[in-house]
């Protein structure tokens, strides 16, 4: 029988990542300070990313939806050594809930060997369907809506109406919505948060068996990492907001009407991906800040091996902030 030494597992390495920028960010809830949270996440993520021993180019950064500080694309972050790897990151996973006080921000990084993530171009947006391993090879998003559903519910041993779909609560969506209440499947409506909502579809434990809809392509190739892991499938077709965009991408060479599967997403699985709660959320409680610190609950993935661990973490405020260049 061959035997192998175990191998680095940079996930526990990118949790210090995650767990930093949530402290950071966490501050924030509930001020109405989008860009004071998002530049302080940004921040905590790049002291932390500089310090773990990879050659990590940004492929998919922060800033230019949400008009944020960034991680911008083609940043060079990591000590230098080995390995080259792909990085998409998103320091916080819901601005707009953070800074509101509600629900649903994480902080977010996944990391892949170089030249296998996605590269989604001008495109910010992507239309999206994600499953859990049970599902897994039986979607297709050019389906019509309710195949897809029966396919999933046959698969999980569900009827159509014991399924429970994800979707973003936005205008764009109206149509979609009133299509699975006619087939009469369940819908969980979410303000923000769809890498949250992707993941939930492979923890059986969550209750959520597909998310549906248009969302951010950057948080789509942050959740294929994820789900990829997890054994779960996401595709996706480019969504085109203007002609500006639509010329923009041809000329570069996209296809515009491709289905965008798992391997265009991610094509290894040597992922790694984690992602710390800012504020509480069905996938993951937000930080607690205490007399003695702060708490946090991290989601940390290993692809190669499909290892899923959920991390709690006490942290000594105290001692932290005299060491560190940022303040917690």
């Amino acid at each position: 029988m061959k035997t192998q030494k175990p191998t680095r597992n940079l996930a526990l390495e990118l949790v210090r990542v995650t767990e930093s920028a949530a402290l950071s960010a966490g501050r924030f809830m509930g001020r109405g300070q989008k860009e004071v949270a998002d530049k302080a996440a940004v921040d905590a993520m790049r002291l932390v990313l500089n310090t773990i021993d990879m050659d990590a180019v940004i492929v998919i950064g922060e800033g230019e939806k949400d008009e944020a500080p960034m991680l911008f694309n083609g940043e060079k972050v990591g000590s230098g050594k080995p390995p080259q790897v792909d990085l998409a990151v998103d320091p916080i996973d819901g601005t707009r809930p953070l800074a509101d006080g509600f629900l649903n921000s994480i902080a977010t990084v996944a990391i892949a060997p170089r030249d296998t993530m996605f590269n989604p171009g001008p495109f910010v947006y992507m239309d999206k369907i994600a499953v859990g391993p049970l599902a897994k090879g039986l979607i297709d998003i050019e389906a019509p809506l309710k195949d897809n559903l029966e396919k999933i519910a046959r698969s999980e041993n569900k009827s159509l109406n014991d399924l429970t779909v994800v979707i973003l609560q936005r205008p764009r969506h109206e149509k979609l919505i009133q299509e699975v209440r006619k087939i009469g499947s369940r819908i969980r409506l979410i303000p923000d948060g769809d890498v949250a909502g992707a993941l939930m579809t492979c923890l059986p434990e969550s209750g959520i068996d597909a998310l549906l809809g248009i969302g951010g392509t950057p948080e789509g190739i942050l959740a294929a990492c994820a789900i990829r892991a997890m054994g779960g499938e996401l595709q996706g077709k480019l969504h085109i907001r203007n002609e500006q965009e639509k010329k923009l991408g041809l000329e570069m060479g996209y296809s515009l009407d491709k289905v965008i599967t798992m391997d265009d997403l991610v094509s290894s699985d040597d992922v790694f991906f984690a992602a710390t709660g800012i504020t509480d959320g069905e996938l993951l409680d937000g930080v607690r800040y205490t007399g003695q610190g702060a708490e946090t609950h991290s989601l940390v993935i290993r692809g190669k091996t499909g290892t899923v661990r959920w991390i709690y973490a006490k942290h000594n405020i105290e001692k932290l902030n005299p060491i560190s260049e940022i303040e917690y």
